[in-house]
């Protein structure tokens, strides 16, 4: 997939995520998960979307709230408890984006959707979408 393709893919994709939705990505540093999310969240009318590798976590919306984690810098669980993880999840009413979620696996509810890119090339990606639970 390219650039286009990818906002058409998260263009389908957000018109079947619904609030509780907790959506994994993983990939290869620069695989594109954060330009997938923002992609998903423009469709929201959500255009300020960053990478929260250093704040952890972002937080967008009022109507619709999304949080959109990334645990790449995190060096164990602990660090999530820290941060009150597990209550965040606790809002039922929101959508979560999880970027490096694998390196935490053991934290995740069992139902989640996984978004899986691979990087083919400076602008050529694969994307697999899994549905746990």
């Amino acid at each position: 997939m390219n650039i286009e393709d990818t906002k058409e893919l998260a263009i389908e994709f957000a018109k079947n995520i619904s609030a509780g939705d907790l959506i994994v990505l993983n990939g290869n540093l620069g695989s594109g998960k954060t330009f997938f999310v923002k992609e998903v969240l423009f469709q929201f009318g959500i255009n300020n979307v960053t990478s929260p590798s250093f704040a952890i976590v972002n937080e967008y919306g009022k109507d619709n709230k999304f949080y959109h984690f990334d645990f790449y810098r995190l060096k164990n669980k602990n660090e999530l408890d820290d941060i009150g993880f597990q209550d965040y999840l606790n809002d039922f009413d929101s959508i979560f984006f999880i970027e490096w979620g694998e390196l935490f696996s053991e934290a995740l509810p069992k139902n989640f959707i996984e978004i899986r890119i691979e990087n083919l090339g400076e602008s050529k990606r694969k994307f697999g979408i899994t549905k746990h639970g």
